[in-house]
């Protein structure tokens, strides 16, 4: 039988050329699973599609009821009038609900039970020191199922550490002279140093650069009176000076005697971590501290009885007491907010809860103050009058000008605001690509203008008067402040300009032509020498005294100098 076709059953030419036609005109193109046609539709529809088959599938996946296109629910605006906690103002920017994938089926039984965890909450000190108790097991009871053992937040619980009990003991050698007064009244005796008349002019004053070492506060170092850390803050007494208030890394803040004996005269304790400012009221009978354990505590300088707490959450870096309103005070947060407070709303546990006991001799005074059961109750809402919202980093700097009416902030974002005190919008915003961050600050007495030290080893003048502005032709340099916040400070005469240094040296520059005048090493004679020791991070001069300066170092040292 053969196999080749027979001429008759061949299709025709005519038939061969139109099959050819016919293929090639055919849209249908093989695919894996049979033959499709070709379509083409543009890339907007083909998205539009893909979108809504992927929301179809996901929905059916969900077994959800509604359809796929439903926006999820936001959380509540909350109350315009609470600033922190579950019901604080959100505004539009609340997040979205949590997505609950049974939220919407209805199948689900209603009378289903739910096996639920009972979890151990964090004041429940007593079950969670039981929980955390290694190889022990909570046993079920009839209630519910076993409680799970509470996570352990030592390294960053800030609950403990805010309830710290505030004490102040009296480390003088007599309490009282022979009329009854304590340290708060101003000498008299002291020769031909008054200390009660009235302060000169800026114009009238006239004061020396200092060249010799004269006391050092109570050893420093290894010495129990003294500080064990760093000097943080120093604070001579408003007016008079003749009492010196020093802060240091060692949770410690202690009140000093610059004549007379100059021994250690309080010991103010009450803070769990390093205190980082105090500043005094304008009439000196009480001051206010920064901690980093989160709390700003208001303390009576005479007594040494805590008066009131404050906190907001955040770690506060610098606190300053309104000039003309010593009720109130502001302090920068880490949390880039400027807070303003009113001591005079009851304390942060709703009343200023103080008991002092004195020993029979009289010469010591405790005063301590009930321990907080929540760290949530130093948020003191009440107090809290006033929040300057603007900067993007932590608030390094505070300082009052213009007979206080406004104040200037200086931040890690590297910038400067001025704001009018009371209104939450800066007045003046300076920011330039070469500015570095701007670690102290200090009032010029004439009130003209500030100094700040800057983070690029130099001490910059802003004007305060009629505009904000940066004075370019005075700018000190010489020394070395990186990698420290060292402390900057002008001479009551406005002429002598001092800061320290991270070599260990205290500087000092002429204001008006802005060269340095003398250089001192801190270190144990007092002379310069080579290896000068730690950085000296604290310098303040004394109101009164012509040339009397006085330095803190990383080492706990003061140093008093003439």
């Amino acid at each position: 039988m053969s196999l080749i076709p027979h001429p008759s059953n061949a299709p025709s030419q005519q038939q061969s050329q139109a099959l050819k036609t016919q293929q090639a005109a055919s849209t249908r193109i093989h695919v894996p699973t049979g033959t499709g046609d070709e379509v083409f539709i543009s890339e907007s529809t083909f998205r539009l599609a893909h979108r809504q088959h992927q929301a179809s599938a996901a929905a059916a996946s969900n077994n959800l009821s509604t359809s796929a296109g439903k926006k999820r629910k936001r959380e509540a605006r909350g109350d315009s009038s609470v600033v922190y906690g579950e019901s604080a103002y959100k505004g539009p920017w609340a997040r979205y609900e949590a997505h609950r994938p049974d939220a919407g089926n209805d199948d689900v039984d209603e009378e289903e039970e739910v096996e639920e965890v009972e979890i151990v909450e964090e004041d429940d000190e007593e079950n969670a020191a039981q929980s955390l108790i290694p190889g022990r097991v909570t046993s079920s009871s009839a209630d519910g199922p076993a409680k799970l053992p509470a996570i352990d937040k030592s390294g960053t619980d800030y609950a403990t550490t805010s309830q710290a009990r505030e004490t102040s003991t009296f480390e003088g050698t007599e309490q009282y002279d022979y009329q009854g007064r304590t340290y708060m009244h101003v000498p008299q005796d002291l020769g031909h140093i008054d200390l009660r008349r009235e302060i000169p002019p800026v114009a009238e004053r006239k004061n020396y650069v200092p060249k010799k070492l004269v006391h050092t506060f109570g050893g420093g170092g290894k010495n129990k009176t003294g500080h064990t850390a760093a000097i943080t803050q120093t604070r001579f007494f408003p007016d008079s000076g003749h009492l010196l208030l020093s802060a240091s890394a060692d949770t410690k803040i202690l009140l000093w005697d610059v004549y007379h004996e100059r021994e250690l005269l309080r010991s103010y304790k009450g803070h769990a971590r390093s205190v980082n400012d105090v500043d005094f009221a304008p009439d000196g009978r009480s001051f206010v501290s920064a901690s980093f354990d989160r709390t700003m505590k208001v303390w009576d300088t005479e007594t040494g009885a805590c008066l009131n707490r404050f906190g907001t959450g955040a770690t506060p870096h610098v606190v300053r007491v309104h000039p003309e309103r010593p009720w109130e005070f502001i302090a920068g947060m880490g949390d880039k907010k400027i807070v303003q407070f009113d001591t005079r709303v009851g304390g942060a546990d709703g009343s200023s809860n103080k008991t002092a006991s004195s020993t029979p001799d009289s010469t010591s005074l405790t005063t301590t103050s009930t321990a907080l059961s929540k760290a949530s109750d130093l948020r003191n809402r009440d107090a809290l009058i006033q929040e300057y919202d603007h900067h993007l980093g932590p608030i390094n700097t505070l300082t009052f000008c213009d007979q206080s009416r406004r104040f200037i902030s200086t931040s890690d974002d590297k910038s400067i605001r001025a704001w009018e005190y009371n209104i939450p919008v800066p007045i003046k915003f300076i920011a330039e690509p070469h500015m570095y961050p701007l670690v102290r600050s200090c009032p010029h007495p004439s009130g003209k203008y500030v100094a700040f030290q800057s983070a690029d080893n130099q001490i910059l003048v802003y004007s305060t008067a009629d505009k904000f502005r940066q004075h370019r032709k005075k700018s000190f340099r010489g020394h070395n402040v990186a990698g420290y916040a060292v402390d900057v400070a002008v001479s009551p005469d406005g002429n002598v300009v001092a800061s320290g240094d991270s070599a260990g040296y205290v500087c000092f520059w002429d204001w008006k032509t802005c060269k340095m005048w003398h250089k001192i090493a801190v270190n144990g004679d007092g002379k310069a020498a080579k290896g000068a020791g730690g950085a000296v991070v604290s310098v303040a001069w004394h109101p009164r005294e012509s040339s009397k300066v006085v330095t803190g170092g990383v080492d706990g040292m003061l140093k008093y100098w003439d």
